[in-house]
């Protein structure tokens, strides 16, 4: 895909969702990319990370993130809608909700410090996961993402 694609995709897709990245969750809009559901083959464009990674990755994220944010990282469906508590549920990571459009430094503060003070109840992993486990993760997270929303997101980072 050209430079000039990339950057048509960027606006069309993310420009109506930058506001709401500043908001409630409930204001962002789905996005849903096609998703490979495998968690053993890496996507075919060139990402940051090993297949060692991804696999670590995949054990780390089945022990600590699939009770909620499902084992596929399929999340909730109503991600965006508030519980009867006021807080959100866990949002899908494959890539269909708004995972994606976070820099890897944000990324790795959400893991570390938890989801509360966005509105969430995601708890603060930075006791439990070390920097390389967690970047395992979210290179396990990552390869859910399709190569057109992986390449939006490399090329906002």
């Amino acid at each position: 895909m050209g430079i000039i694609m990339l950057k048509f995709l960027f606006i069309v897709v993310t420009l109506p969702l930058l506001p709401a990245c500043e908001k409630a969750p409930e204001n962002q809009q789905e996005i849903s990319p096609s998703v490979s559901a495998s968690t053993q083959t890496p996507p075919q464009s060139k990402r940051w990370y090993t297949s060692e990674q991804l696999a670590k990755g995949y054990q780390l994220f089945q022990a600590n993130c699939a009770a909620c944010h499902q084992p596929d990282a399929s999340g909730t469906k109503e991600w965006n809608k508030p519980m009867a508590d006021g807080k959100y549920p866990p949002p899908p990571l494959n890539g269909t909700a708004h995972t994606w459009h976070h820099s890897m430094r944000v990324l790795r503060r959400v893991v570390n410090k938890g989801g509360v003070k966005l509105g969430g109840w995601m708890p603060a992993f930075e006791n439990q996961l070390n920097n390389q486990e967690i970047d395992a993760v979210l290179a396990w997270v990552q390869s859910h993402w399709s190569d057109e929303i992986y390449q939006v997101w490399l090329s906002r980072n």
